[in-house]
């Protein structure tokens, strides 16, 4: 710094005092948040989570399992198709077969009637229930969120999803729950509506994974992952691809500019005046 201007030093000094200031509010604002009655969650090694890891894609498999015999009842994916299925965790007549099994209301048809088909690749995954109403009638009231984009729409993403989905305990003493409510110190407030939904062998995998309690809440939070994400390996691998492209041009440019540069940082003029 000994070559700088006043007025460099000056925004040198103005910007790491406001770098340092606004560090420090965050980590102030960041603690004060952590210091509510809210547990909060701690991080876990997802599989995904690496700048180079691709899904687990039989545990998206095993999840979505989980999700249909487990969730659907009350929970809907509205935002996923079942042609996102294909090479994700089904092949095609998989997902065609999975598809057919549930009876779509379509039309009108040529005589200006609606009428029930099977359905197909293009459709979207059923609604639990017909609207809202009929849903917080059957839920106590609450209408139970869709799943779709749950992992992103969270703070603390996966992570928050298992714990909630594991947390669930008696309350402490003084904690008075209302009918139908169920004591997680992980929900905000403590109280959540919705009872466990998972329990050990409560299902059982196709493929014969043991379907214990925590190996539920893994696979469905990543197939919950993948339908907030299903672009999340192809951005990855295309991340990858300009990598390998944009690291030797960096390198390029970095020498070309120090080549051009050079002539100007190590040239020397010398003044020779005319003699008379």
């Amino acid at each position: 710094m000994a070559g700088w201007t006043v007025g460099k030093k000056v925004l040198a000094t103005t910007l790491g005092m406001g770098a340092t200031g606004g560090a420090g509010l965050y980590v102030a604002l960041d603690e004060s948040v952590k210091a509510d009655l809210t547990l909060h969650p701690p991080k876990l090694p997802w599989s995904h989570k690496g700048p180079i890891d691709s899904f687990d894609h039989a545990s998206i498999r095993r999840g979505y399992q989980v999700y249909k015999q487990g969730c659907a009842a009350c929970h809907s994916l509205k935002y996923i198709p079942y042609r996102h299925f294909v090479d994700v965790f089904m092949t095609e007549d998989e997902a065609k077969e999975e598809a057919a099994e549930v009876m779509v209301r379509d039309g009108p048809n040529d005589i200006g009637e609606m009428f029930d088909r099977p359905g197909k690749l293009t459709d979207y995954l059923p609604m639990p229930f017909p609207n809202s109403a009929a849903a917080a009638y059957a839920n106590n009231g609450a209408v139970p969120p869709d799943l779709s984009l749950m992992v992103l729409a969270r703070h603390g993403g996966e992570d928050y999803l298992y714990h909630l989905l594991n947390g669930y305990c008696d309350p402490p003493e003084g904690v008075e729950l209302g009918e139908g409510q169920h004591f997680n110190p992980y929900f905000p407030g403590g109280a959540i509506g919705m009872a466990p939904p998972l329990y050990t062998d409560i299902i059982e995998y196709e493929d014969g994974t043991p379907a214990t309690q925590s190996q539920l809440a893994k696979d469905v939070i990543t197939f919950l992952s993948w339908t907030a994400m299903p672009e999340h390996d192809e951005r990855k691998k295309f991340g990858m691809k300009a990598m390998l492209v944009l690291i030797p041009f960096t390198a390029l440019c970095y020498y070309k500019k120090r080549q051009y540069w050079s002539l100007f940082k190590s040239g020397k003029y010398v003044y020779n005046p005319k003699k008379y």
